[in-house]
């Protein structure tokens, strides 16, 4: 029944043993008296020493904190290097081990009918004692150590201090005043309790006058009366009480009550909690028995003997549902753990594990066997038993995911009084639970006030829950472990027990039975009283094992004859539907459901029916593949196949997601009892939404949400371990886990598929109405009335699916100020402690802030976690404002959600945006931005405007997703800092940027605010235009335009897009007016940009020359036939020319330049220097300047080759074939001679084979409506280019015409300038970056 957790082996037996409530810590001795502190969790050790002897590390360490402190080497001996001797008893202590022992006590005396009213009313947690420290506390024969695990500082308390005698036990007393240090008492060899102080380290009280023996166990409990009592054992037998209430500080204090418990000794003591009842005390002693005594006559009950002729060591109270008759673990000298079946009554007592199957074989040598000496349970996980062995430690789990039988049932509206159903015993009771009249759960207990009057932010108390157990006259069949369910109407209850198997719906008017027979599970349809039961035979049940010890084969053959038969049996089950009508009787809907072979191991029910299959341990590679192909597994989300771990028990080597996650679990239509889907991994439970909107499944390491509306699709999963349960409030997932309760805000967001499903509905919805209208009045009905029709065109964007958990509760107890930040020699202080406590009040950071009108405002996020009740929890949900959990001893408990952080969250989530922008008053307004954030998460961008602490950037989002574009361009102007810029001159004119003066730094800062939001400003422009807000737009293009206005300010598509939107908008004076700017400012591509949208095209020309982008001037008059086109290639070709000349050689290696030197052609003389011919650069089909200047009537031909001078030196595009040489004179684009060398005028940049062709290395993509790189550049005309569209070419050195020396340098690696696009009508052209030589260039 049980299965290991975590193991630790070890080489010595583990003698003493300890478990921390809420952090994962073991703390162990073992029989060499080696003290080890271990995290059971991530399976590390956090501390080890030697607790017996003299630990070596501790003694220096202490030393040298004593020298860094400055303190001089003490005379004496430190308390460090005496010597232990054995160690009795190990132990945690800390403000968690404090709160969970007082509430242990204080809820136990609390179930008797006689409790007193303080009992029953809130437990108010104690004031932290321990100041966020976390001790380890270690009793030996000759000292007490007590060990810090947080400062690793330590403090040990030799025996000399208490009156010299040797301590054996020891047990801390719980004293409620904040200004008490806490109390250790230790049980002596002689009979005596001594008290310690933990502040003072002095002794304070001694119980003497009881014991004639050694004292053996201590422990504190409370009496029905409220009275706290101590409870001590001793050698003698005797079992003594003590009264442990300090109001009277006397220093000896006598027996209150004296018992003989048996013979030889007692052993160990623990506390019983009873439902419905006083308290009990177990006890277990030297002679072999175990009693159970009340603790209000403190009379024995019973005395059994629970193994024969062994002496048990350890005792333990036990509360589990899956085991709900077996209320105490017990450990002697073998290899189980024992349990004892209804102790006050039949007593018997049965083995509930034996360990050495649950530890490795390898552990335990063959002829060892395995002996466990000490045993705990979890105090406030029961399905966790920690056990000490000679082989090691085991911690072993025991179905975590059992819940107690009790079902909530459904409120009638109007009623304050919740009522749930549940069994004890073999009775059906009714649970009316509401809260306190005391209690205002719209303030819950954030804003509670302490009887001084303060708040007490910091520690969050329960609310006052009133609640009355009733009596149901019909008796259930079986005592065993049951499952209850409600239906959906709320009319039925189910009631399944698996190990009968046999089940039960009864109608809960009136309680009578409407169905009955025999299945192991049974599901409810989330929509209607239909419910799937698994039916079988009833099948063998298994041996009792006697008390003794019994043969291997003969428990081997037993077991394996019931497993053969309950295979043989889940073999033949059936899966069958019923469905229960309003006359109370049941039908048969489908005899059989699914057509697979393999025997069904679960049954989920909702909105869809889950039937999870048996799969045989070994998979096939093949459907390995299949399986762990996650592409097919819907749950997976995204392709995420680690997101399915395996259950690591800490031997296992990790195993593959096809063996670690079956896909066995298949789910049916509960109309057709078809399958819906392909097969999933099998989810430990499934959660359904009333509304089917929503379906939570539970894996071990996460939780996977979808949504179901319009189709099935995933959200994502969240990390919550280990969940056992769950209940869906609108968009609100509330969580169990067996240590927290976590709330996940859930919404789908707006997917394409929503969308496209509102269309379908409204075009539906439109026939529907055209079809009736028809029907009503004819077709005339059909006929359309053409007028003004104002149609708001809504815009609906998609939204991600958002999920967020938040934490609710949890056992830890709220951490305080460390140590080691308030008060720094802690261990120093001899005096009072009530200035500590001070300091400490002081350095707390309350949750609650007084607002304005005396309202109540939380400056935290979200609350500080509250307590979660112990032991398993059934969420019963939300209603009162409250979340309510029943726990194991049927007791309601209230989870206050009345923190604003909580509360607008779950008001928006249930739909009420208007409500948490109302309570949002309440919460701290540098939390605003957060919860906007959840709410623009939830689809309430509208609603989130109004909360008045967001940040303007927010406050702008929200404002363009709810389309308030009024709002948006209010905060934009803000945010820029640009309110009074633009309002009468259109653009920002060029006298005003260069003599800006002091008085204007205002402008300044506009435009700097202007560029920061560029992006902002454009897309509430376009946001503008698309809902016909001209006035808005023109606003923002009015900031937009003035930072346009300064040079380097806005990039260039920015411009661009300026420029095509004040285009838009018909400001042709301010467009005029940057483009005037842009060429003052030597933006000459920019420029060209907007005068091209302006439609100027000597505008656009200007921009050009005046920028001394000659070359894209040049394209463009030749495109369009300017008339400035002759003047213009002139102009280019002289600046290229005299870059020729005058650019100086970026050579400067004497070496590199002589051997270019030898290679390069020499001049000859110098009237070949006066043949040189300048450099003409034409347009494809422009004759040749210098002929059509010298020579006007008789025109040179182009191809000539008799006068070097006259040809042009044209510059070719990139070959696309293999390099040819270039007949003279040929135009750019012309198809290449078969010339195979360069002849003289040879054009610059054309292919030999000696040179490379010219090859446009950083040709922009076509996208950018980049031209082809054609022609060099002059060194004044890249300002106007944009560096990341320039294009460089390679040039050959040696392409002039003569032999005349020309430098390299002026022709190698010229930026290339780009022509824009100058068709004014459209935006962007798009032309080829590169021509091949085939293509002309027109």
């Amino acid at each position: 029944m049980l299965r290991l957790r975590a193991f630790r082996g070890t080489n010595d037996k583990i003698v003493k043993l300890a478990v921390h409530p809420t952090h994962p810590w073991l703390v162990t001795a073992d029989a060499s008296d080696h003290v080890s502190v271990w995290n059971w969790e991530h399976r590390q050790v956090i501390y080890e020493l030697k607790a017996g002897g003299i630990d070596q590390r501790r003694l220096v360490g202490v030393k040298l904190e004593k020298l860094a402190e400055g303190e001089s080497e003490p005379k004496g001996k430190p308390t460090e290097a005496i010597r232990g001797g054995s160690v009795k008893q190990v132990s945690f202590f800390d403000d968690d081990v404090r709160f969970w022992q007082l509430w242990r006590n204080r809820s136990a005396a609390a179930e008797a009918p006689t409790a007193v009213n303080h009992l029953t009313s809130t437990f108010a947690s104690p004031a932290p004692s321990t100041k966020g420290r976390h001790f380890l506390v270690i009793c030996c024969e000759n000292k007490a150590i007590f060990l810090d695990l947080v400062t690793m500082r330590s403090r040990d308390v030799p025996k000399q201090e208490l009156d010299n005698k040797s301590l054996l036990c020891m047990e801390f007393l719980s004293r409620s005043s904040a200004g008490d240090s806490p109390l250790v008492a230790f049980g002596g060899s002689d009979g005596v309790i001594r008290v310690l102080s933990m502040m003072t380290w002095k002794l304070v009280r001694r119980y003497t006058g009881g014991h004639k023996g050694s004292i053996s166990c201590l422990m504190t409990f409370m009496a029905s009366s409220g009275e706290a009592l101590l409870v001590s054992g001793a050698s003698d037998g005797l079992l003594i009480l003590w009264s442990a209430d300090h109001g009277q500080d006397s220093r000896e204090l006598v027996p209150k009550l004296s018992l003989k418990a048996h013979d030889g000794g007692v052993v160990a003591v623990e506390l019983s909690r009873v439902i419905g009842g006083a308290p009990q005390l177990i006890t277990i002693g030297a002679d072999k028995t175990l009693a159970i005594w009340d603790t209000m006559s403190f009379k024995e009950l019973r005395r059994i003997k629970p193994v024969p002729r062994l002496a048990c060591h350890s005792v333990a109270s036990w509360c589990h549902p899956r085991a709900p008759n077996l209320d105490i673990l017990t450990c002697v000298k073998d290899s189980y753990i024992w349990a004892i079946e209804h102790p006050t009554y039949s007593a018997l007592t049965r083995p509930l594990c034996d360990l050495s199957s649950l530890v490795p074989p390898q552990v335990v040598a063959p002829n060892k066997k395995l002996r466990v000496y000490c045993m705990v349970a979890h105090p406030l996980q029961p399905h966790l038993v920690a056990t000490g062995t000679n082989v090691g430690i085991i911690v072993s789990e025991f179905d975590a995911r059992s819940l107690p039988p009790v079902v909530p049932l459904p409120t009638p509206p109007g009623s304050r009084e919740h009522s749930a159903v549940y069994i004890v015993e073999r009775e059906l009771k009714l649970l009316n639970f509401q809260l306190s009249n005391t209690t205002n759960p719209s303030l819950g207990n954030n804003g509670s006030l302490s009887e001084t009057g303060k708040l007490k932010g910091d520690s969050l108390e329960s609310l006052h829950v009133k609640q009355i157990k009733k009596h149901i006259s019909t008796p259930v069949p079986h005592d065993s472990y049951s499952v209850l369910s409600i239906s959906s109407s709320g009319k039925y209850l189910a009631i399944v027990w698996p190990d009968i198997p046999y089940f039960s719906i009864y109608k809960v008017s009136d309680w009578s039975i409407v169905d009955s027979g025999s299945a192991r599970l049974l599901a409810w349809d989330t929509c209607s009283d239909r419910f799937a039961i698994l039916e079988s035979a009833l099948p063998p049940r298994m041996p009792i094992l006697p008390k003794g010890s019994s043969s291997r084969k003969a428990k081997e053959a037993a077991a394996a004859a019931a497993q053969a038969a309950a295979a043989a049996t889940a073999a033949s089950a059936n899966v069958q539907v019923r469905i229960l009508l309003d006359d109370g009787t049941s039908n048969i809907l489908m005899r059989s459901i699914g057509s697979r072979s393999e025997p069904v191991v679960g049954l989920h029910g909702g909105a869809l029916l889950g039937v999870a299959y048996r799969t045989p341990r070994r998979i096939s590679p093949g459907a390995a593949t299949a399986i762990s192909t996650i592409q097919s597994m819907p749950l997976s989300g995204f392709g995420s196949s680690g997101s399915f771990a395996t259950f690591d028990d800490g031997f296992s080597s990790q195993r593959s997601p096809a063996e670690a996650m079956p896909q066995n679990f298949q789910l049916f239509s509960w109309e057709t009892f078809q399958p819906v889907g392909g097969l999933l991994p099998q989810p430990e439970w499934t959660a359904w939404d009333q509304t089917v909107e929503y379906c939570a499944f539970a894996y071990q390491h996460y939780v996977v949400i979808s949504s179901l509306r319009p189709q099935y699709r995933y959200l994502g999963d969240v990390a919550i371990a280990y969940a056992t349960g769950a209940v869906w409030q609108r968009r609100q997932l509330f969580v169990a886990t067996p240590t927290t309760i976590e709330c996940v805000f859930v919404d789908a967001g707006i997917a394409p598929i929503d969308i496209e499903t509102r269309k379908m509905k409204e075009e539906m919805k439109l026939k529907e109405a055209q079809t009736r209208a028809v029907a009503e009045h004819g077709e005339l009905a059909l006929i359309s009335v053409e007028g003004p029709q104002t149609a708001t065109q809504e815009r609906r964007t998609l939204r991600p699916p958002m999920l967020q958990v938040v934490r609710l509760a949890s056992f830890q107890h709220a951490p305080s100020v460390p140590p080691f930040l308030s008060l720094p020699k802690q261990y120093k202080v001899d005096g009072d402690d009530t200035t500590m406590l001070k300091e400490m009040e002081e350095r707390k950071v309350n949750e609650i802030a007084v607002g304005g009108g005396g309202v109540s405002v939380a400056v935290t996020r979200f609350p500080t976690e509250q307590k979660r009740p112990v032991g398993p929890l059934i969420v019963v949900g939300v209603r009162d404002g409250v979340l309510w959990l029943i726990d194991r001893y049927m007791t309601a408990h209230a989870l206050s959600l009345s923190h604003p952080g909580i509360r607008c969250r779950c008001l928006a989530a249930y739909g009420d945006a208007v409500s948490a922008v109302k309570w949002a008053s309440r919460l701290g307004r540098e939390h605003h931005d957060d919860l906007a954030q959840f709410m623009l998460g939830m689809g309430y961008a509208t609603e989130a405007l109004h909360l008045p602490g967001i940040s303007k950037r927010l406050e702008f989002d929200l404002a363009m997703k709810s389309n308030d574009l009024k709002r948006a361009l209010q905060c934009l102007l803000t945010m820029s800092n640009s309110r009074d810029v633009g309002q009468d001159n259109p653009g920002l004119g060029l006298n005003d940027i260069l003599n800006l003066t002091a008085k204007k730094e205002n402008l300044v800062e506009a435009v700097q605010g202007t560029v920061k939001f560029a992006k902002e400003f454009l897309d509430l422009i376009d946001a503008a235009d698309a809902t016909a807000q001209v006035d808005i737009a023109r606003e923002a293009l009015k900031r937009l335009a003035t930072a346009g206005s300064v040079k380097g300010a806005l990039q260039g598509h920015e411009l661009r897009g300026l420029a095509l939107r004040l285009a838009n908008h018909g400001e042709l004076t301010r467009l005029s007016g940057l483009v005037n700017n842009l060429i003052s400012l030597g933006l000459g591509r920019e420029a060209a940009f907007s005068a091209a949208v302006l439609g100027d095209n000597a505008l656009m020309e200007k921009a050009w020359q005046d920028t001394g982008m000659l070359a894209e001037a040049v394209l463009h008059a030749h495109a369009h036939g300017r008339p400035t086109l002759k003047n213009l290639v002139e102009a280019w070709n002289k600046v290229l020319q005299k870059e020729v000349e005058h650019t100086p050689s970026a050579k400067t290696d004497a070496t590199a330049a002589f051997l270019a030197s030898l290679e390069e052609p020499k001049l000859t003389s110098l009237s070949e220097a006066g043949k040189k011919p300048p450099i003409e650069i034409l347009p494809p089909g422009m004759s040749a300047l210098s002929a059509s200047i010298t020579v006007k009537k008789k025109p040179a031909p182009v191809t000539q080759t008799s006068q070097p001078q006259s040809k042009p030196l044209a510059l070719e595009a990139p070959p696309t074939g293999p390099a040819s040489a270039a007949v003279p004179g040929t135009p750019i684009g012309a198809p290449p001679s078969d010339a195979p060398d360069a002849t003289p005028g040879t054009p610059i940049g054309a292919a030999t084979p000696d040179a490379p062709a010219v090859a446009a290395t950083g040709a922009a993509p076509a996208s950018e409506a980049s031209e082809p790189a054609l022609v060099e550049e002059a060194p004044n005309s890249s300002t106007g280019s944009n560096p990341d569209l320039i294009a460089s070419a390679e040039m050959n050195p040696a392409t002039s015409a003569s032999d005349t020396e020309v430098p390299d340098s002026a022709v190698i690696n010229k930026p290339l300038a780009e022509v824009p696009p100058v068709t004014p009508d459209s935006q962007e052209t798009s032309i080829s970056s590169t021509l091949t030589r085939s293509q002309p260039f027109v």
